[in-house]
């Protein structure tokens, strides 16, 4: 198996054992990116929305070192400490994507790393 790994500065560090995204073949796994600044390594703590946004952001940067955008995801995956907050997700994930919109799930889970409020994993494909 041929991969590549992904990395860039301009999305936060991992902070254990994984790499930031993996590419295998014209398929690139992203790892799962909670609102961590990536310059300062803290939270984000400005609410939910501003979270979500940097989630996004974050995901952006590392599908643009793989040689894509946040519109070559195929799935994603959003995690949600509160999924009262799943409407917010939904308001700015419109300003993120347009259609065709990627296949999604959302899970409530009972804690994130860091005490983030949501964490988000996507799958690329950069084929034709």
């Amino acid at each position: 198996m041929n991969r590549e790994i992904i990395s860039t500065s301009r999305a936060p560090g991992a902070i254990g054992s994984y790499s930031q995204a993996v590419k295998v073949g014209d398929v690139v796994y992203l790892s799962g990116q909670i609102p961590l600044d990536p310059e300062t390594m803290e939270l984000v703590e400005a609410g939910i929305e501003a979270q979500i946004e940097r989630v996004f952001d974050n995901l952006s940067a590392v599908a643009e070192a793989a040689g894509g955008s946040l519109a070559n995801i195929v799935k994603l995956n959003v995690f949600l400490t509160d999924l009262t907050h799943f409407p917010i997700v939904n308001e700015v994930m419109a300003r993120y994507f347009s259609e065709p919109y990627p296949a999604r799930a959302a899970i409530g889970v009972a804690e994130l790393p860091k005490g983030a409020q949501v964490e988000m994993d996507a799958i690329l494909h950069l084929g034709a």
